[in-house]
This record gives C-alpha cells, sequence and structure tokens, in this order.
C-alpha cells in the first residue's frame, strides 16, 4: 500500500543560488545545443511527459528506454552529455557512475567466459532525457539511466533540486576474476553496514532483524512513488553514541553521492530528524557472502541495499524521498507560490 504510516511534511531549505541548479542548467544547454534536431527530438520530452516518472535500473531487452542512447552520439555529444551528469554527483559519485556503467562490459566477459551471456551487456547502451527546457526559470529536469543506474533530477526555480529516485547497482558486486579483479564499486555500503550490525548487542539485534530471509530485491523495486508496509527495526535512539555515528557514516555514503551544496541540504535535514523518527533495519544473512539486505528509513527519506542474486555478488541499493521524488515537494511550493495554487 503507498505509504500513509509516517508522513513527512517538511519545508525544504532552500540553497540560493545554487552552484549546483546553475551547473545543471548550463550542462543542459550544452548537450542540448550539442544535438542535431532529429537527435535532440529523442533526447527531450516535455516536462509534463509521463515519461519523466518512468524509471528502471533493468537491462534494456527488459525495460525499452527512450531517451538518447549514448550508442547514438558522436565524441563531442557524449562528452557533454557526461558534463551533464557530473553536474549531478560529486567526484565520488561520477566516479562510481562511470565505473558502474564500465562494469557493464566487464560482466560480458565475464558471462561470455563462463558459457551464460544472454543479455546484451554493452556499456554505451545507457540513455540521458531532458525534460522541459534548461533556458528558462519554468521547472525542469533530466534523467541518466542504464542497467544498474538511474539518476533522475527536477530542478524548481533554478535553486531548488531533488536528486530522485537515486539507484546504483553492480553486478558482480566483486570482481573476481579477469583486468578488473577485486574492483567493488559499492564497497561502503557494504561494508559499513554490516559494522554497524556487528556493533549491536543481542536485544538491539531482536529490533533490527526483520527477517531471517532477504526479500529477492529492493521492495520499493521501480514505483513512482515509494510503498512500503510499516515502519521496521531499531531506532536511533536506541543506538549507543557510537552505533549512532555509524548509522550516520553510513547514510551519508548515499547522500556523499552529491554534489556539496546539495548534499547539505541532506544532511541538515538528518540532523533536524527526530532520533526515534530514523530507523535501521536488516534482513538475511549476518555475514558477507551470503543473501542479505537492509534498510535506512528517515522522516524524510527511505535507502534500500539488497545482494542476494548470483550467490550474493550483485547489489542493488536506491534512495528515495518520501513525499519528494522527482520534485512533488518542491513544484507543489513553487505552484503555491507562484501560482496560488496546489
Amino acid at each position: 500500500m503507498v505509504n500513509n504510516t509516517h508522513e513527512s511534511r517538511f519545508v525544504p531549505q532552500i540553497v540560493t543560488p545554487s552552484e549546483t541548479a546553475e551547473n545543471m542548467v548550463d550542462a543542459g544547454i550544452r548537450f542540448l545545443d550539442s544535438l542535431p534536431t532529429d537527435l535532440c527530438r529523442q533526447a527531450q520530452f516535455d516536462f509534463s511527459d509521463l515519461e519523466r516518472h518512468r524509471w528502471h535500473y533493468l537491462p534494456r531487452e527488459m525495460f525499452e528506454r527512450k531517451g538518447l542512447c549514448l550508442k547514438d552520439m558522436n565524441r563531442k555529444q557524449r562528452a557533454a552529455g557526461f558534463e551533464l551528469i557530473a553536474s549531478g554527483l560529486s567526484p565520488t559519485g561520477f566516479k562510481k557512475a562511470t565505473a558502474i556503467i564500465k562494469l557493464e562490459a566487464t560482466l560480458g566477459e565475464i558471462e561470455r567466459a563462463t558459457g551464460s551471456a544472454g543479455l546484451v551487456r554493452d556499456s554505451d547502451l545507457y540513455y540521458l532525457s531532458v525534460f522541459g527546457d534548461p533556458t528558462n526559470r519554468y521547472p525542469w529536469g533530466w534523467r541518466a539511466e542504464g542497467h544498474h543506474l538511474s539518476l533522475n533530477y527536477t530542478i524548481v526555480d533554478r535553486d531548488w533540486i531533488a536528486p530522485n529516485p537515486f539507484f546504483f547497482g553492480a553486478n558482480p558486486a566483486h570482481v573476481r576474476s579477469g583486468p578488473q579483479k577485486g574492483l567493488r564499486i559499492l564497497a561502503q555500503e557494504e561494508e559499513l553496514a554490516f559494522k554497524l550490525l556487528t556493533s549491536l548487542n543481542a536485544a538491539q539485534k531482536g529490533q533490527a532483524i526483520i527477517s531471517s530471509v532477504a526479500p529477492a530485491d529492493i521492495i520499493t523495486r521501480a514505483a513512482p512513488r515509494v510503498e512500503f508496509e510499516a515502519v521496521e527495526g531499531i531506532a536511533a535512539e536506541s543506538m549507543i553514541p557510537d552505533q549512532r555515528k555509524q548509522l550516520d557514516q553510513l547514510m551519508h555514503t548515499y547522500i556523499g553521492r552529491l554534489p556539496d551544496d546539495l548534499a547539505h541540504v541532506e544532511k541538515a535535514k538528518i540532523r533536524n530528524a527526530n532520533l526515534h523518527a530514523i530507523h535501521f533495519a536488516w534482513a538475511g544473512a549476518e555475514e558477507a557472502g551470503k543473501p542479505h539486505y537492509y534498510r535506512l528509513h528517515g522522516p524524510s527519506f527511505f535507502v534500500e541495499y539488497d545482494n542476494t542474486q548470483n550467490s550474493a555478488n550483485h547489489i542493488h541499493t536506491v534512495w528515495r524521498h518520501l513525499e519528494g521524488d522527482f520534485g512533488l515537494d518542491l513544484l507543489s511550493l513553487h505552484y503555491k507560490k507562484g501560482h496560488g495554487v496546489d
């Protein structure tokens, strides 16, 4: 069912002017300007198009994507496209995003070597889409997406930015052979969570562990809005200070994918939250190498991590805003302030 058990009605902190928002505007304009008319038609959609809310992390054969594919861009256009992607990420976030794109080719090599090839694994099968017009002050947005990567940004009044849904995945999570042997793109997301779980005593684990079996995938999947059954797990207020510090580090691993000014806004939301409202929940095995899952749930955010497929060597992570995915909260404020309507 749709979340109605834990409503959040926060007023987003406004960064004025937003350096990141201006960077996105500049990068969005450069990207569209680099495209001839026919490619621009593929890349650009009306802001009101329902395509803006349609997203997924599956391979192309399992989810038909719209937008402009990297494969169809020349070198200049691809460079402009990656500038747009970089405008929404910190250096760490951009490094992870580009590593995920490159990992697709590594996955293809592994599958061919093991005789399990089936789906096309191509690092050029990632798509860019622009929603609306970045040259004016009307709301607009953009998306970068392909297998195991989905970045969705909404920009309102050139100052407010909603950076969700935000999905990073990795298969293999740990590359165990070949030229990339040892690569673990999402190592922190895994290791910090196990460190926190291990620090809990028996009573605390009784609250944190919600099931001995991990779900097969993140429970929110690619729904346009966050859906969950109930608030579960151990509340931050039930942790000792060192454990809360570890929880904070884990949350900041996700927030740290963002540019500094956007990360500052998200960190402020966490600092201002009631500790009782922030929960850590775990399911599945308590040791690495076996299927496991966790979630972080606060008054404004919902993070999921799942590692169950391919002998627990296939990670999915997603960071959502409970009320603000696709900028719904920002757009509500925009229309109330500028147009006097909900």
